[in-house]
């Protein structure tokens, strides 16, 4: 099997992404109404999202759930306090 390489990022993950929409989201300004155009802006869309998502997922706020938490929310089982 082949090593994994490695890169280090000197931006975060949020920061890219934004980079990265932006850049998009001029690209598409530059084009007329149509199907590339339509691509590049749903582009922008999915890294916005994406950073909205890791920004979440970073956030000092949210607290780590526990570790059944997840998997009874998934089966519908809530936790009584009697």
């Amino acid at each position: 099997m082949a090593e994994r390489r490695r890169v280090k990022h000197s931006k975060s993950l949020r920061e890219r992404l934004l980079e990265d929409a932006a850049k998009y989201r001029e690209a598409a300004e530059l084009l007329p109404p149509g199907a590339e155009r339509e691509r590049l802006l749903k582009r922008v869309q999915q890294a916005e999202a994406a950073a909205q998502f890791d920004g979440w997922l970073t956030s000092s706020r949210a607290a780590p759930a526990s570790p059944g938490a997840i998997g009874q929310r998934m089966i519908g089982i809530r936790e009584t306090t009697d």
